[in-house]
């Protein structure tokens, strides 16, 4: 194991080394070698043989029978080794540099053959990889066999295997039998590559689908460089300017994304970063064909180089974006992110359905766990007020349960609204995942808000419940200090009066007159107040409704019909529901000139129905300071409703409904 590490260091040194003869060439300290590369394609050289290198080496230092490695330590050396070449001859040089460049390509692709096990799909592969391995091989031979003179400005140059019979036969001959079955073989390589990489991602799970995806994201630009090399020479007859920087910052791309998937696979969402770039790369291939059709048909049609023509084109261009984005988007989804397209699009139909109001915000929960394929996904929203969460329901959970799923928090606006609890896997699916959760971010939000109006709205009702129940417990305070304190006192005092005026002699007789007055004079305070007693809360409430309401239904000048259960609810309950009845048989007898009314009170659901109807004149409102107005606001305290029915000349019926408990 130290012997491979040794090794590899070795290599990286030697890499390094050729690198800065390169720089050293550059700079005019040792000879020029003799190409046409441009001085500033030189640091793209660089980063391509250094990045691969400085991969390699930390892969080689911590796994060193890691085949990936190798194969980037090893072909970054061939890649930097051509400045070296200049030391043998110039001849030698360039003919090296004509061969070689299929090593661009090898190495990158031999990584999408091992990726990320270091180790082939199957025991079939080796005949693939092995016939790779011969062509580019066989090709390069060929190449390095090539007796043609080289090109301008270095024809002068004397061709170092020009006059060798083997060179000159393979030359005359590789064309036809030979360079084109090979370079057909490294093309066969190329899709062979590409199909390791699909199948390893159909094949593979968790950490390795990471790992892959960034592989196959990076190894995309490997066929995207043949086919911009391919073009250039075609229709410009070179390719250095261009395509050489690209082919040099694929092979950077490629060892930084090995990198990254080896050591930091979960440093970006690589789903979507794969997706973006298929995304853009369809949409700019599009538009540049639409720009250049514009400016052709127009160009044609208008003659010259108009700049109307470019103007027209850049127009159809920008107009064209959004659109063209968006379908692109869509389709791209549908084929290679099919599970994050669906679920996406099952958030957005929700949302539609919330709009036209046939479902309500709060199922947004059972709509995230049928979109990410998880049926024990549990969305609890967050209540900055209280600082917790509650669910759907509206009850709230102290703390987040530990049942060994993950949570992954929901933010609109950099501010928290919940939390979405989920199966482990599900962080393995970072696109599925977010891409579901920022579609959603709205609608939680809005189920958000919902629930914490709902528990506002509850606590309120409980507080006035509160209250209520804590004035009618004054009122019978009131009513009991009444009866046991003031009027027991006075009844005391007449009795003392009475007791008095009996004992008088006879002679004090004359004051007679005067002690009937007095206590004349009790009783009526008495009387009163026994009275006001009775407004705070009527006496017979003690013995029920049903028994308040016959009561109410004997004093009362028209017939009235009661018919209410014995069985007993909340004190509380019981004295809105008379004061209900007592409210709406006075008005019937005021303002309705009613001569028959109804009293029903029943007990269904856990609440307490009442109805009071007449046959009056109808058209009864509820309006501001009216007796109705105070009857409504006196059955919203109990969190009851109250319903009015007054058709003009129909008579009127008030409904009545009080929670009171199951």
């Amino acid at each position: 194991m130290r012997a491979l590490r040794v090794a590899a260091v070795a290599i990286a040194s030697a890499t390094t080394a050729c690198v800065v003869i390169g720089l050293l060439e550059v700079a005019g300290v040792l000879p020029r070698p003799p190409d046409d590369i441009p001085d500033a394609i030189i640091p793209f050289v660089a980063i391509a043989v250094l990045t691969p290198t400085a991969v390699g080496l930390l892969i080689a230092l911590r796994r060193p029978r890691n085949l990936i490695a190798w194969l980037m330590l090893v072909g970054a050396l061939l890649v930097a080794s051509e400045p070296v070449d200049l030391l043998v001859s110039q001849g030698w040089a360039l003919q090296t540099g004509r061969a070689t460049w299929p090593m661009l390509y090898a190495w990158p692709i031999a990584i999408t053959y091992v990726f990320p096990n270091g180790q082939l799909l199957s025991r079939r592969w080796r005949w693939v990889a092995g016939a790779g391995a011969t062509c580019f091989l066989g090709f390069m031979t060929v190449a390095m066999l090539d007796t043609e003179p080289f090109d301008t400005p270095y024809e002068s140059v004397p061709n170092p295997v020009a006059g060798n019979p083997a060179a000159e036969w393979v030359s005359t001959s590789k064309l036809g039998l030979v360079w084109i079955p090979l370079w057909l073989g490294i093309l066969a390589t190329l899709f062979a590559g590409a199909l390791a990489m699909r199948l390893r991602l159909r094949r593979s799970t968790g950490i390795e689908r990471l790992q892959t995806m960034w592989l196959a994201w990076a190894a995309a630009l490997i066929p995207l460089g043949l086919v911009l090399c391919a073009a250039s020479w075609t229709f410009f007859g070179f390719v250095e300017v261009l395509v050489f920087p690209f082919l040099l910052v694929m092979q950077a791309t490629i060892a930084i994304s090995v990198g990254v998937a080896v050591t930091r696979y979960r440093l970006y969402t690589i789903e979507r970063l794969v997706n973006r770039t298929v995304v853009y790369a369809l949409v700019t291939f599009v538009l540049l064909g639409t720009y250049a059709a514009v400016t052709v048909g127009l160009g044609v049609a208008v003659g010259g180089g108009s700049a109307w023509v470019t103007a027209l084109a850049t127009l159809a261009v920008a107009v064209a974006f959004r659109p063209l984005r968006a379908r692109v988007q869509d389709v791209v989804d549908r084929r290679f992110s099919r599970a994050r397209y669906d679920g996406v699009r099952r958030v957005r139909a929700f949302e539609q359905e919330v709009r036209d109001g046939r479902r309500a915000p709060e199922t947004i929960g059972e709509v995230l766990a049928a979109a990410l394929g998880d049926p024990r996904a549990e969305l609890l929203f967050w209540l900055p007020a209280s600082e917790t969460y509650a669910d759907s329901s509206g009850e709230l959970v102290p703390s987040l349960p530990l049942d060994g799923r993950a949570s992954s928090e929901i933010e609109r606006d950099d501010a928290r609204t919940a939390v979405l609890l989920h199966a482990p896997e599900l962080l393995e699916r970072r696109d599925l995942l977010d891409g579901v959760l920022d579609a959603a971010a709205l609608s939680v939000e809005i189920a958000r808000l919902r629930v914490e109006l709902r528990l506002q709205l509850a606590e309120v009702a409980a507080s006035r419940e509160r209250i209520v129940e804590a004035g009618y417990e004054e009122r019978r305070r009131l009513e009991r200090d009444l009866h046991d304190g003031a009027q027991q006192r006075l009844v005391s005092l007449g009795v003392h009066i009475r007791r008095l005026q009996r004992t008088l002699p006879r002679s004090a007789s004359i004051l007679s007159p005067a002690l009937d007055q007095i206590v004349d004079e009790v009783g009526a305070a008495i009387a009163d107040l026994r009275q006001i007693a009775a407004g705070v809360r009527p006496a017979r409430l003690d013995d029920g409704l049903a028994a308040a309401l016959r009561d109410l239904a004997r004093s009362a000048p028209v017939p009235v019909e009661v018919e209410a259960p014995g069985e007993r609810v909340a004190a509380s309950v019981e004295a809105a529901a008379y004061y209900v009845a007592c409210e709406a048989l006075t008005n019937a007898v005021k303002h309705a000139a009613a001569t028959r009314v109804a009293v029903r009170a029943a007990r269904e659901n856990g609440s307490l129905l009442v109805t009071v109807s007449d046959d009056g004149v109808g058209g009864a409102v509820a309006r501001r300071g009216s007796g109705l107005a105070g009857l409504r606001d006196r059955v919203a305290a109990h969190g009851g409703s109250l319903e009015i029915v007054s058709p003009h000349g129909e008579g009127t019926r008030i409904e009545v409904t009080l929670p009171c408990g199951s």
